[in-house]
């Protein structure tokens, strides 16, 4: 049975069941070319920054529209006693896998785990898709690891049920850990030489099929100095899959449709926020995830609700931030859902503005690249 809580977001109701929230989304006449700004290649960044909180931030006063260049480590002066940092625990896995068609070495596939569609099931993307017909069974880490090909679901992945040694693996995620490869961007082409730069200090939960990236530069000594200085730390949940980075492809923002993501937020996770902002804290999020996981189970009255299940929501201006009071965030790609949602958040033009003085500064850009804090 489905609760309506009857919350308009801007003009974008929503209504949530046990185990999923479905976004209606809002008219507009923006088009995805009105997000484009133009970046040069050489500020893709390539490698994280030398220590996690030396990334560049730039910080952005929405009020008066101050644009200032600091130090990652220097976001501590910008949070007060009482605010509440929300951030995003989902943990990365080698989700990457590379195999062949059982009985043909020369026929190679390439896994990206999406999603748990059930036990040992998983939604993929698979390359070449053409070859991946139902039934077809693919073989990994010499063995250890046997995929068949169970069902065609949107965007043409596949459902894969694995087969593996339950008397040696307790789970699939540690054969993962042993033949997989973390599923870095396809902007990032440099060899990495330590997998941990791609996972946040206070990843938890696997599951993700990419990092959560604006934690990325958080160390666990910053984080003891900001919890020391009166704000509370509040993790929630969302699984990281296509939901977040799957380009938008149709010319009218509205027409774009966002996969579903699996989110998690606690009884305690929810009361502590909704406490802390009911005596006059800040609510920061940290990264667009933990922003779209708030916003997705927050109602009318800005109520934080527990709940666990999917979200499709897509935010972009227009929208009416319930949760949200300030944001910590990467640079985004061009005409990407998350540069929408940061133009959302501020204003579209005064925020492709601040990405071009980022561009002029020669600011690092996207997952492994400097930090923006709006506020």
């Amino acid at each position: 049975m489905t609760a309506q809580y009857g919350v308009e977001k801007g003009n974008t109701p929503f209504f949530m069941s046990e185990n999923v929230i479905i976004n209606q989304k809002a008219t507009t006449d923006l088009l995805r070319s009105d997000f484009y700004y133009d970046l040069p290649e050489e500020l893709i960044a390539q490698h994280p920054a030398a220590e996690r909180d030396g990334s560049r931030l730039l910080v952005i006063d929405r009020k008066s529209g101050e644009l200032t260049h600091r130090h990652f480590r220097d976001i501590i002066e910008y949070l007060n006693p009482g605010d509440t940092l929300v951030v995003n625990d989902s943990k990365v896995i080698p989700a990457r896998l590379y195999g062949h068609v059982e009985g043909r070495d020369e026929a190679c596939v390439e896994l990206l785990l999406l999603r748990t569609r059930g036990l040992d099931a998983w939604e993929c993307l698979v390359k070449p898709g053409k070859r991946a017909r139902v039934g077809m069974r693919v073989v990994f880490g010499e063995g250890k690891l046997t995929g068949t090909v169970r069902e065609l679901v949107e965007e043409g992945n596949r459902i894969i049920e694995f087969e593996y040694d339950k008397d040696k693996y307790s789970n699939i995620y540690e054969i993962l850990h042993e033949i997989g490869l973390m599923p870095l961007p396809p902007y990032i082409t440099a060899q990495q030489q330590d997998n941990s730069r791609y996972q946040t200090v206070y990843a938890r939960e696997e599951g993700s099929a990419a990092a959560p990236t604006a934690g990325l530069h958080f160390t666990s000594e910053l984080l003891e100095r900001i919890k020391a200085k009166g704000v509370e730390v509040v993790p929630v949940m969302l699984h990281v899959g296509l939901g977040t980075f799957r380009p938008v492809k149709e010319d009218r923002v509205d027409a774009h449709i966002m996969h579903t993501e699996f989110i998690s937020v606690s009884e305690t996770a929810a009361e502590t926020i909704n406490r802390r902002r009911a005596a006059g804290g800040r609510i920061i999020c940290v990264g667009t995830t933990s922003c779209r996981t708030l916003e997705s189970v927050t109602d009318e009255n800005g109520v934080v609700h527990a709940m666990s299940g999917d979200t499709g929501i897509f935010i972009y201006p227009g929208y009416k931030f319930r949760a949200t009071d300030a944001l910590i965030t990467n640079f985004h790609l061009p005409e990407s859902t998350l540069l929408m949602l940061v133009s959302a958040l501020w204003d579209r033009e005064k925020m492709l503005a601040a990405y071009r003085t980022a561009v002029k500064e020669k600011y690092r850009f996207f997952s492994f690249g400097d930090a923006c804090y709006i506020y």
